[in-house]
């Protein structure tokens, strides 16, 4: 017989968060200046292309040669980035990297895609934090607008759809669609 009762509401107290185990990785002041750099001049259309990896790699990112990174690109924590060759990053991407994400070479990772490392734990009241790394193997496309959650690797070729949203590991060669797109 199906269970049929009910699932418990959780009753949060955002008030007791505390990010108990969550290390930014890097000093008070390094954040401030990355946050600086990366609101006033990483972000801009005049900022060239060319120079975006030369300064992630200045705060600590290993990021390959021929990296193509156009405007209004967001990265959480260039320190905890790993991009190979000959990669794509499209306008208004944003890789919320609290934890590591790596990019093998030959990726695209297209416009508005959110590759988020980021979550919480859903059943607890303070909400703490349930982070993970993120891995694009070479030859991965992470279509416009597509999402790919905390903890999931995208294998070797595999696509992730326009809109769609990974949570789970994307195998070699497959291709996530959003539902409802052919």
């Amino acid at each position: 017989m199906a269970d049929t009762a009910a699932p418990i509401a959780v009753e949060r107290s955002l008030r007791g968060f505390t990010g108990a185990g969550y290390d930014k990785g890097r000093p008070l002041l390094v954040q401030a200046a990355w946050f600086a750099v990366l609101n006033l001049v990483f972000v801009k259309w005049w900022f060239p292309a060319r120079w975006r990896p030369a300064l992630l790699r200045a705060f600590g990112a290993r990021v390959g040669r021929r990296v193509l990174i156009r405007q209004r690109v967001r990265v959480h924590w260039p320190w905890r980035l790993d991009v190979g060759d000959d990669v794509w990053i499209g306008e208004s991407a944003w890789l919320l990297n609290l934890e590591r994400i790596t990019i093998g070479s030959d990726v695209c990772v297209s416009q508005d895609a959110l590759l988020c490392t980021g979550s919480h734990q859903r059943r607890t009241p303070t909400f703490e934090f349930d982070n993970g790394p993120i891995r694009l193997e070479p030859g991965a496309w992470v279509a416009a607008r597509a999402v790919v959650l905390r903890g999931v690797t995208v294998g070797r070729g595999a696509v992730v759809g326009a809109a769609a949203v990974a949570h789970r590991d994307i195998a070699p060669g497959e291709v996530l669609a959003a539902r409802g797109v052919r």
